[in-house]
């Protein structure tokens, strides 16, 4: 009976040692040092740096080589190329430095590790930065350049922003263009400034207009910018009718100049009416 259950135990060791281990199997690995954490967190104000530490475990019987880096927080680690012998996991310190334009909010950051076959692994890191949430904006540089509308949009505050553009134009006679607001396909981070074109190809062949570009953002950001375009047909200026088309720019031009006048003078006069001028009287009392 004894020598039957030797046999049985020998073969079950037997059994054991040549099948491979899970964790062999799966090879090393990188996680948040002290276990009981899936992802690092990390919490501070802009210009803050803050600290924690990476362990990559080896449960192989090789030992291996991983080069640290990261992605999207800039991360200052203790060592960036590590030797882990077999069995064995090395703790690495590093450093995540919180730039002082970083915006408030949650950003997220992977550290990864790589070994010298190309593997890799990761481990994903969480930044809460702390901070007042401001959203403003600018439009500026506005110009006309025949089909096209050009500005730049910049952001000058604390959150990234998807912005609306609402444009409208107004020649001699009236309305041109008149376009209500629209989300423009991009995102402007904080303090970043871009540039941008509207098309036009329907544009005044002659005429005289304001165009108004009014840029806004959820969180009550707005702004709004203004230029001034001539349109006319130069390209007929060397035709027969050249002359003729130029002089009818021409008076194009100052018959809005004027119109513009007169409504800056009805303005004044308007305002006047409402607040009469006065002046004190002087009673010619003595000291």
């Amino acid at each position: 009976m004894l020598s039957t259950a030797r046999v049985l135990c020998l073969s079950l060791l037997a059994l054991l040692a040549a099948a491979p281990t899970a964790t062999a199997a799966e090879g090393w690995t990188v996680a948040p040092a002290g276990g009981g954490r899936a992802t690092f967190y990390a919490e501070g104000e802009p210009g803050t740096h803050l600290q924690d530490t990476v362990s990559v475990t080896n449960p192989t019987t090789h030992p291996v080589t991983v080069r640290l880096h990261a992605t999207g927080v800039p991360i200052t680690f203790a060592d960036t190329g590590v030797r882990v012998p077999a069995r064995t996991r090395a703790d690495i310190p590093f450093t995540v430095n919180v730039p002082t334009t970083a915006a408030p909010g949650d950003h997220t950051a992977t550290i990864v590790a790589r070994d010298a076959s190309g593997r890799e692994a990761t481990a994903r890191l969480q930044l809460h930065v702390s901070g007042p949430m401001l959203s403003a904006l600018t439009v500026e540089h506005v110009a006309v350049h025949g089909n096209r509308i050009t500005y730049e949009l910049v952001n000058r505050g604390t959150t990234p922003l998807t912005p609306k553009l609402a444009v409208h134009a107004t020649g001699v006679f009236g309305t041109v263009l008149d376009r209500t607001p629209r989300t423009l396909p991009v995102q402007l981070p904080p303090g970043q400034r871009l540039k941008l074109t509207e098309p036009w190809p329907d544009h005044p062949t002659l005429d005289a207009v304001d165009v108004h570009l009014t840029v806004t953002a959820p969180g009550g950001a707005q702004d709004t910018a203004a230029v001034s375009a001539r349109f006319a047909p130069w390209g007929a200026v060397a035709g027969a009718g050249g002359a003729l088309t130029a002089g009818a720019a021409l008076l194009l031009v100052r018959l809005r100049l004027r119109l513009r006048l007169r409504r800056r003078r009805a303005d004044e006069d308007d305002a006047k009416a409402e607040h009469p001028y006065t002046q004190a009287e002087l009673t010619g009392a003595g000291m």
